[in-house]
């Protein structure tokens, strides 16, 4: 095992029995944060959760839970960049990427790191930019595997006001110009009121994330700069175009969130079609972050879920 990391927890959100966090080498030799949650019992399998943009391990602790109460060994982790993993920049609060490629490392590295305390079968979890990096991993070759589920992934862009081809050409325009670590949106905006969030209609489940961060500075991140809008943009293109993402043999269901105002649901159809064994399906009325939406919303979640992992009706729930 790894040196211990921490775990912070707030009333709501408490890490899991027996969970344990560790630091792991990504590519680079930049330290990377992971936590490990045993199952609750007897072990059927395993799942590797791959958070979304500013996402720490600690926002999926009631996800974790869940997964370990249906029998699971739960492998959460901190993309670079955020949660408590190297940040590129000096500026903490700035979300950046140079590429996917060091992404894609990063997650070989850290299933090389856990493999051998992660029962099989596996399964993969990713949320939005996770979602968009698992499939990548998956179309890039990674093949131990046996399904996948995608919740809201990043698959294609939304960009509000700005047209598509403006904010890719100014995201490739400030790249070339050495500007990639400049905010995209300028200084860090205020947090938003729950009233009018894109994210999620709990206001609970709401209050209590920024709670996590209150307790917990040095997890929060804010604006994007434009070397990661270039790095969406690339990443987005690679999988709806790519040689890859044809090539994924195993069974991918991909979440799409009706009310989403983040990810393009139009190009989350397209991208399944391109799997051989894709599966789509809207969940009505949801916001962006599927697992942080109301029960009601939630059951559709993981009666997918459960689908996918042949777990029986009323197990775990």
């Amino acid at each position: 095992m790894g040196e211990a990391a921490p775990l912070f927890g707030v009333a709501g959100a408490e890490p899991p029995p027996g969970a344990r966090a560790e630091w792991f080498a990504g590519v680079g030799a930049v330290r990377l944060r992971a936590a490990l949650i045993p199952a609750g019992g007897l072990a059927r399998g395993s799942v590797v959760v791959s958070p979304g943009r500013t996402e720490p391990i600690e926002k999926y602790f009631e996800m974790a839970a869940r997964l370990a109460s249906r029998g699971f060994v739960v492998l959460i982790h901190d993309w670079r960049g955020q949660g408590l993993s190297a940040r590129a920049l000096t500026d903490r609060s700035l979300g950046h990427a140079d590429g996917y490629g060091q992404f894609l490392e990063d997650y070989a590295d850290l299933l090389a790191a856990f493999e051998a305390r992660l029962p099989r079968p596996w399964l993969a979890v990713g949320h939005s930019m996770g979602g968009c990096l698992t499939l990548l991993a998956l179309a890039h070759g990674e093949d131990r595997f046996s399904g996948a589920l995608l919740s809201a992934p990043m698959l294609g862009l939304l960009t509000g006001q700005a047209p598509r081809p403006i904010a890719r050409g100014l995201a490739g325009l400030f790249k070339a110009l050495g500007r990639s670590g400049q905010a995209v949106f300028g200084p860090p905006a205020a947090v938003a009121p729950f009233e009018g969030n894109v994210l999620t209609h709990d206001p609970v489940r709401y209050a209590r994330n920024l709670a996590l961060v209150e307790a917990a500075p040095d997890l929060a991140l804010g604006n994007p700069t434009w070397g990661w809008l270039d790095f969406a943009f690339s990443a987005t293109r690679e999988l709806q175009t790519g040689p890859g993402v044809p090539r994924v043999a195993i069974p991918v269901t991909v979440l799409a969130a009706g009310e989403d105002a983040l990810v393009d649901n139009a190009a989350l159809r397209r991208v399944t079609a391109r799997l051989p064994h894709g599966r789509f399906e809207l969940v009505p009325g949801a916001r962006h972050e599927l697992f942080q939406e109301t029960d009601e919303i939630q059951a559709a979640v993981w009666k997918a879920f459960d689908e996918l992992a042949g777990v029986k009706e009323g197990v775990g729930v």
